[in-house]
């Protein structure tokens, strides 16, 4: 198969990007790939002169690397580059926001210094405001746009990508099947690391294996959020009103995942879902065995996505 020499991570922010991160700096000393990192953490949207300096300081790192950053998808081929291999995880939206919200306040096992550098100007009854009075008085982190998180990642750098609706929502799902090899959903990230090492050998190879060694779930385990609390069912289904289009993509991913574990035959957990508004897309069928689809050439499917 073609070997990808550009692979680019936009990780969004509390999926797992920590622990993914964790990972790829021991594979990329083990398997002799450049893994490119970021220092900025809170600038997803650019200008479009940012846009270019950051295409071009991308493309010209030595080869085969592995870019990785928070920020929403950026359109190489725009700017006349070589569009790289896409990868992501996401999460359910809900549990997300809530990761977050207590990181931004608490930190995570490592301590709170490491948490207190992000959020040093927070006030103290900002950083103890009770999660049920930000959600049901309307306070701006809970509300839209900014619970409007995890679709500019892919929609890209388009200033309607901000904007909850369709266009946004639409313009994502796109991305997803164009320019993406693979999106997947942090509640199966064995099976997301069973696929990248199918997919990318040559960066994620034995990355299931690291993953599970004993040492590295305790190293793991320290990027856990801590004083994490439940909102109440009431301000629950309000998130859920106020995340429609996050979890229309979320579902259509998870979906788009689901199907490509079964064409590589690999099987769901089936679990109860958990109940949702009315309004949701029909949840997707979980795959319960390998299936056989007609014939067609796994290895050719892997080749039309590298040359995208």
């Amino acid at each position: 198969l073609p070997f990808p020499s550009q692979v680019v991570y936009n990780r969004v922010g509390k999926c797992g990007s920590r622990t993914v991160v964790l990972l790829l700096r021991i594979l990329s000393e083990k398997h002799g790939f450049n893994l490119v990192t970021s220092d900025i953490h809170n600038k997803t949207r650019l200008t479009k002169n940012e846009q270019m300096e950051l295409i071009k300081n991308i493309s010209t790192a030595e080869q085969p690397y592995l870019f990785t950053r928070h920020v929403h998808f950026l359109n190489f081929s725009r700017f006349g580059g070589d569009q790289p291999v896409y990868i992501n995880i996401i999460r359910d939206p809900v549990n997300r926001f809530l990761s977050n919200y207590f990181f931004r306040r608490f930190g995570d096992w490592r301590g709170e210094q490491n948490h207190m550098i992000r959020t040093p100007n927070m006030r103290q009854e900002e950083r103890y405001l009770d999660i049920n009075v930000c959600i049901l008085e309307n306070y701006p982190e809970c509300s839209n746009p900014r619970l409007f998180y995890i679709i500019p990642y892919f929609c890209g750098q388009h200033p309607r990508c901000r904007e909850p609706g369709e266009w946004a929502l639409e313009r994502a799902k796109l991305n997803v099947n164009e320019n993406f090899l693979l999106v997947g959903i942090l509640e199966e990230l064995e099976d997301v690391l069973l696929l990248l090492e199918r997919f990318l050998p040559h960066y994620f190879k034995d990355v299931l294996s690291i993953y599970k060694n004993p040492e590295h779930r305790k190293l793991g385990n320290l990027t856990v959020t801590v004083k994490k609390t439940v909102p109440s069912p009431e301000a629950i289904q309000i998130l859920y009103q106020r995340m429609r289009y996050e979890y229309e993509f979320y579902y259509y991913v998870k979906e788009q995942f689901h199907l490509l574990k079964r064409k590589f035959g690999l099987k769901s957990h089936t679990r109860k879902p958990s109940p949702r508004p009315e309004f949701f897309i029909p949840s997707p069928l979980e795959t319960e065995e390998p299936i056989n689809d007609e014939e067609e050439d796994d290895e050719k499917w892997l080749e039309d996505i590298y040359k995208r």
